[in-house]
């Protein structure tokens, strides 16, 4: 896998420390007061590089030193712009497309735009607004926030949306139903604190009567309901095994498939797209290879939670950006066809999910982490006011 970064980045913070993970990445968190990675940069190819990398965002086309000297007040000839961008070439920041004269960034190039010399972006009060009345709305309807909160963040930052579902392990148990769908078939239903439902199908070996099968599943409540499914799944044993004795197998088929039905297994989870004309119509997804490879990935739906969740664990509403990583292992850097995540975690009854964007690396970074960390917050914030702005 090509070498790809996160990081921990507060708003208006950068504070940067280096980790790396198993599979040779680099994590950034927001703890040391320099990360060093324009440390040996003079403050000359640091303002080239800052130019470089925001106007290579906007155009999508190499930059050379007369669009530089053009868009901006340098007092450098173009000449020294010329052997401050071959510099930074030769130092790995920049880089040649083909035979362009102008210079495109690296995935280093970003990283160390976004680390070290992005200006970070607020959102407009206008958007926050508009997000808390759309937000406030679906509160009560899990399903609808998650599906709507990833239509409005493709809409306003122009990439692919994607919302996750809260992970379960420390979801409390409401109420466990137990409904027969046919002979031998019983539907078990998962109900967590704050509206999360989930539902699986198990073999019985022997049918129970509906009142005795009525009494079970009360039983069954008292001993776990007000448990997290994690202290269901570590506990159980203990807690219901004595009523095994006349519950024709139920009980020992919930003992025996605890993991299952009170799992937090990633193909249990929601993962919600939305907005993928937007990242399609970008032209490093010209490409009919890089289109395929990129939908690929995104069926992937185990690898696209890995991806958004991997390692660090911020607070709810700081962003981790991921620069870099390649649907194909194979890819060279020059060919294209990368993308950037940049995501944040939110909280709902206690339950962290992962809100966030996937894009070229060629994106627009201060903003979408901006979106990010507003969505997040808002979230969460809703969530620990009663669900009420």
């Amino acid at each position: 896998m090509t070498p790809s970064i996160w990081f921990d980045r507060l708003l208006h913070r950068t504070c940067l420390a280096f980790h790396s993970d198993r599979f040779g990445s680099v994590f950034i968190s927001t703890q040391s007061s320099l990360s060093g990675l324009t440390r040996s940069l003079t403050p000359r190819q640091r303002d080239v590089l800052r130019m470089v990398v925001k106007l290579f965002v906007e155009t999508a086309g190499p930059v050379g030193s007369k669009i530089l000297i053009e868009r901006f007040d340098l007092g450098w000839s173009g000449a020294t712009i010329r052997n401050t961008m071959s510099e930074l070439e030769r130092m790995g920041f920049l880089m040649h497309p083909h035979t362009s004269a102008g210079r495109v960034p690296t995935d280093l190039g970003y990283r160390a735009f976004v680390a070290e010399l992005m200006d970070a972006a607020v959102l407009e009060r206008q958007e926050r607004a508009y997000l808390q009345a759309e937000l406030a709305a679906l509160q009560e309807d899990t399903e609808a926030l998650i599906r709507e909160s990833s239509r409005l963040l493709a809409q306003l930052a122009q990439l692919l949306g994607v919302v996750l579902s809260p992970r379960l392990n420390n979801g409390v148990l409401q109420r466990l139903e137990i409904v027969p769908v046919s002979p031998g078939r019983l539907l078990f239903v998962v109900s967590v604190e704050g509206g999360y439902i989930r539902t699986i199908v198990l073999q019985v070996g022997s049918e129970m009567k509906t009142e005795e099968l009525g009494r079970l599943v009360q039983l069954l409540n008292e001993r776990l309901a007000g448990l997290t499914l994690d202290e269901i799944r570590r506990t159980c044993v203990p807690r219901i095994r004595d009523l095994a004795s006349n519950d024709m197998g139920i009980v020992q088929l919930i003992l025996h498939r605890s993991a299952e039905l009170f799992s937090d297994e990633a193909d249990q989870r929601t993962v919600q797209f939305d907005g993928t004309p937007f990242v399609l119509s970008q032209p490093e997804f010209s490409d009919a290879g890089r289109v395929k490879s990129l939908i690929t990935f995104l069926d992937d739906r185990s690898h696209v939670i890995r991806l958004m969740e991997e390692e660090a664990e911020p607070l709810a509403g700081t962003a981790r950006v991921r620069i870099g990583y390649r649907p194909e292992e194979d890819q060279d850097e020059k060919e294209g066809g990368a993308i950037s995540v940049v995501s944040a975690p939110y909280v709902v009854s206690n339950l962290r999910g992962t809100i966030g964007v996937i894009g070229p690396t060629r994106m627009n970074y201060a903003r979408a982490v901006a979106l990010v960390e507003g969505m997040a917050t808002l979230m969460s914030l809703s969530d620990s006011r009663s669900r009420a702005f």
